[in-house]
């Protein structure tokens, strides 16, 4: 083993790990660099957006969209729009930031039976203050207010967004994670070939696969013929902290028939999706 190996293998085992990563935060860093060290305050969505950027330049694509369903307060759009910024900086990719939600209003008035946990969520869960979220937001980014079954169907039409890179869903019911999915197969829909997904709500002790953001994963799957859903597997490899727990939320939505039709350089085609 090397020197430089050694060095590496040993900053990443505890309790090195913690001190390695309090002192890189003195730094500038790349963007490669804190996904690696989950110095971000939302790291999946550093990791997801920063891999969506790494293989739309494998498909040679200039331009992604990275998407927010679930806004809520805005912490975690504005979040969002910021490493957008920075891996747009990093990577040359440009990145469009959209961000999904009811707004005032909050968790919808239409909570359907058990499927979408009306023991957990209530009407009116979560309400946004639009008037400060929009002060927060830059050009960049566009927030689009309403019922996601709908705003979700016109969304390529009315905003012709670039390809879609990473999708965060967190809108908590069955039935708006099962609408949010409708991203990936309405009219007009392009995403990348591996497009990271990060889906908040399925490790809770009230989750299981006929409820929740599990089953609208298991029905899209079963629905969709050709785009697939698949844990990301393999994503804590190598990582400082492999046992992160928001790691085992990342999934991948696999277009099989785009990854079929289309015949790239080799060597890139093999290349890991990997943050």
């Amino acid at each position: 083993m090397s020197g430089n190996g050694f060095f590496q293998r040993l900053a990443i085992e505890p309790p090195f790990r913690i001190l390695v990563r309090q002192a890189l935060q003195l730094f500038k860093l790349s963007t490669q660099t804190r996904a690696l060290w989950e110095i971000s305050r939302r790291p999946q969505y550093l990791i997801g957006t920063l891999a969506a950027a790494e293989q739309a330049r494998r498909q040679g694509v200039k331009e992604i969209s990275v998407i927010e369903f679930g806004v809520a307060g805005g912490n975690g759009l504005v979040s969002l729009q910021e490493e957008a910024e920075a891996v747009e900086r990093d990577t040359g990719v440009a990145i469009k930031v959209y961000g999904f939600d009811m707004g005032a209003v909050g968790l919808p008035d239409f909570i359907g039976d058990y499927r979408d946990h009306p023991d957990v969520w209530q009407p009116g869960d979560f309400p946004m203050d639009e008037a400060k979220l929009r002060a927060r937001l830059s050009a960049r980014t566009t927030l689009i207010l309403g019922n996601v079954k709908d705003t979700v169907g016109s969304f390529f039409q009315s905003h012709r967004p670039p390809p879609i890179g990473f999708v965060s869903i967190d809108v908590d019911l069955y039935s708006s994670s099962r609408d949010a999915l409708g991203v990936f197969h309405s009219p007009g829909s392009q995403m990348l070939w591996h497009a990271p997904v990060y889906f908040d709500d399925i490790d809770f002790i009230f989750n299981h696969r006929f409820a929740g953001e599990l089953l609208a994963i298991d029905e899209f799957n079963g629905l969709s013929q050709h785009v697939k859903l698949d844990r990301w597997h393999g994503v804590a490899n190598g990582r400082p902290f492999p046992e992160r727990h928001f790691l085992t939320k990342m999934y991948v939505a696999h277009n099989l028939r785009a990854a079929a039709q289309s015949q790239p350089d080799r060597d890139k085609a093999l290349l890991p999706l990997r943050a």
